[in-house]
């Protein structure tokens, strides 16, 4: 069974506890199964993301843990499996200055079972 194929950004990580991700309804999940990460500043930047039951960054939920990126480049996380994300999921954001790096994220949306 196929998922609709979905697409959040690009978009800027804002601040620290930035919402990047979230499916809309509890009639569906998401399999995440990339994240594209671009650092647009003239320094290196550092970034952190969590998937974690609140809009927060909460020890033990990291699944990026201060990642250098350097000047103008790239970053990919590839979940082939899918990252599951339900509802109540939130994937969330931190790079060390605000808006000098946006977030990609690709996947699959699903319906949920009955």
């Amino acid at each position: 069974m196929a998922g609709t194929p979905f697409k959040d950004g690009p978009a800027f990580i804002t601040d620290a506890s930035d919402d990047l991700y979230v499916p809309a309804s509890s009639a569906v999940y998401a399999l995440v199964r990339h994240i594209h990460l671009v650092n647009t500043d003239s320094s290196a930047r550092t970034v952190s993301l969590y998937v974690g039951a609140t809009g927060a960054e909460a020890a033990g939920t990291e699944i990026l843990k201060d990642k250098s990126i350097a000047v103008g480049d790239t970053y990919d996380l590839y979940f082939p499996s899918g990252l599951k994300l339900t509802s109540t999921d939130f994937l969330v954001g931190d790079a060390s200055v605000p808006s000098k790096v946006t977030a990609t994220i690709t996947g699959e949306l699903y319906a949920t079972p009955i």
